[in-house]
This record gives C-alpha cells, structure tokens and sequence, in this order.
C-alpha cells in the first residue's frame, strides 16, 4: 500500500463493511464527477441516484466509458435543477447524502440552504477538510475552509460542533480542537483571539461539547509539541491537536491548499450542519481523495442513524 494513503485506505476499508450510502449525486456532466460517483459505487462506498440532464449524463459515460448500467438517473434540465432534484430525493427519504458533481458549490448550497424546501436544521453549515497528511499520524480536520467566509462568534460555535461531531463520526479517540490564531496570547487587537478565549469558555459551560478545546492557539504550537513546549503552554490540546479551527474562510483555505501542494497532501471534504451529509469535492482532487470524501460521508451518515448529533 502507498503509505501516503495508509490513512484514507484505513477508512476506506473499514466503510467497506457498511451498506452502500444512499446518495443523490448532483449534475455529474463531467468525466471527473461520474466517473468518481460510479467507481465509489462499485467499492460498495455509495449507492448512487444521478440528478442531472440524463441525455447529457448518457453521453458522457459513452464518451469516457464509465459503465452507468442499471443506475437510477433523475432528469433534471440543467445544474439548479438537479440540485433542487437531489435535495429533493433527500426530503422523500430517498437519499441518505448528497455528492457535488460539475456545478458550482453555491449552486449546490442554494438549494440545501432554501428555507422552506432545503435541509436547513437548527445547525449553522459548515465545511470541513479531512486531510492525510504525510508524516501526520492521524488524519487532520480542518474547519472551514469553504462555506462561512467571516463567520460570526455564534456561526464559529455550530462551525466547532459541527467539527466535533465529525470527529466522533469518524471514530477518533480524543478530539483535541486548537482554535488558530496567528498567537497564542490574547490580544484585543486581534480579534481572532477574543473569539478564541470566548469558544473555550462555551466548552466551560457546556454551550460546546464532546472535545477538549484550546485557544488561541498559534498553528506551531498547536501540532508540534515541541513548540509547546517552548512557549511554556500547559495544555492537553498544545502540540497535539487532531481538529484545527481557522478564524475565517481564508485562513482555512490557505492552510488546506499549502498543506496540499508543499506537504503532498490530500484533502477530503464533507459540509455538515445540513440533515444529510454533502460530499463536496473538486475537478482537481485525486481519485483516492473522492474515495475517502465519500468514506467520510458514510460514517457521518451512520452516526446520524445512531442518532449522534451532527446537526
């Protein structure tokens, strides 16, 4: 085995031995995005029910040959439609998740944030990176790096628990959030700070559950012992933290992506927060990432039946 996918293979194979999830795939009109969905599909990861133009759909599993078989195709004109199909299937019941195919992931979030016809809860949505890092021993949550552009002290609160959950979703033993900023001292110049100290106070009461939360935390001392060690922070979250909570959208995204193109590594990504899971992934991410976007999403969909909160 590759050991730079040890982690994502570990996942994978164990949701091998689950059901195959249930999922609406929406607008797969690209050979990345069905031929992604169908290869899930024949590990056994998802059950798919592809929402999209199916003359389209028809023709570019012709064009690439990606075998579509007996797949149940919604027809939907074009992508606003088939995400309205897709979210659709999930109100009916009829699916358990939702997969991002060529559109647009506002075009996608539109539909599941609708007030009336969406699958809004009482959670605020949030998107998190599952990422392998080479070298990392355990597999990294990084939120958000896709949905909340400057999320609010109260959307940051659900954005946490959301991570939370995910990480008890995905079976981790102790969840250890830092909450990044770029220092680990309060300053009331850096608002990022502030917002940090308050998050670790809601842990206090109870307002955040199920992980032990520090910050701020800088993202040195955060996963590195040893720079923990030299600030002289005493903390069970300092050095080794398996959750890292970014203060905005850019943060997040500038992490992920200088993980992904200087550390070589991957980055699964899931939004929580809405009744089912949506696997969001990208034209350029690996075929083993969209395998393990879906694995995360299997789990997610599990606890959910097991009736652990994940929004």
């Amino acid at each position: 085995m590759d050991n730079k996918h040890e982690k994502y293979q570990r996942l994978i194979d164990f949701c091998k031995s689950l059901p195959p999830l249930p999922t609406a795939v929406v607008h797969p009109c690209d050979e990345s995005s069905l031929g992604g969905a169908i290869e899930a599909a024949q590990m056994g990861l998802i059950a798919p029910i592809l929402c999209g133009p199916a003359a389209r759909i028809a023709a570019v599993a012709q064009q690439h040959g990606i075998p579509i078989g007996d797949y149940p195709i919604v027809d939907a004109p074009y992508s606003q439609a088939a995400a309205e199909a897709a979210v659709n299937l999930v109100r009916e019941g009829k699916a358990e998740a939702l997969m991002k195919g060529s559109l647009h992931t506002d075009e996608l979030m539109g539909a599941v944030v609708r007030k009336e016809s969406g699958l809004r809860t009482g959670r605020r949505v949030s998107h998190c990176f599952v990422m392998s890092v080479p070298g990392h021993d355990d597999p990294l949550i990084i939120t958000d790096a896709a949905v909340n552009i400057a999320p609010t002290l109260e959307e940051k609160r659900d954005i946490l628990q959301n991570a939370i959950d995910l990480a008890h979703a995905m079976q981790f033993k102790e969840v250890r959030v830092a909450v990044l900023s770029a220092m680990e001292t309060i300053n009331p110049k850096v608002p990022s700070t502030i917002e940090a100290a308050a998050l670790c106070k809601m842990v206090d009461r109870k307002q955040v559950t199920g992980a032990l939360v520090d910050g701020p935390l800088a993202l040195d001392n955060a996963i590195d012992p040893e720079a923990a060690r030299i600030k002289g922070i005493a903390s069970p979250v300092a050095g080794r933290a398996n959750v890292l909570m970014v203060p905005d959208l850019e943060a997040g995204n500038m992490l992920a992506k200088s993980l992904s193109f200087l550390a070589s590594a991957d980055a699964a990504g899931i939004v929580l927060g809405a009744r089912v899971p949506i696997i969001l992934t990208s034209r350029a991410d690996s075929v083993m990432t969209r395998r393990a976007s879906c694995a995360v999403a299997v789990l997610v969909a599990k606890a959910r039946r097991e009736q652990q909160p994940i929004g």
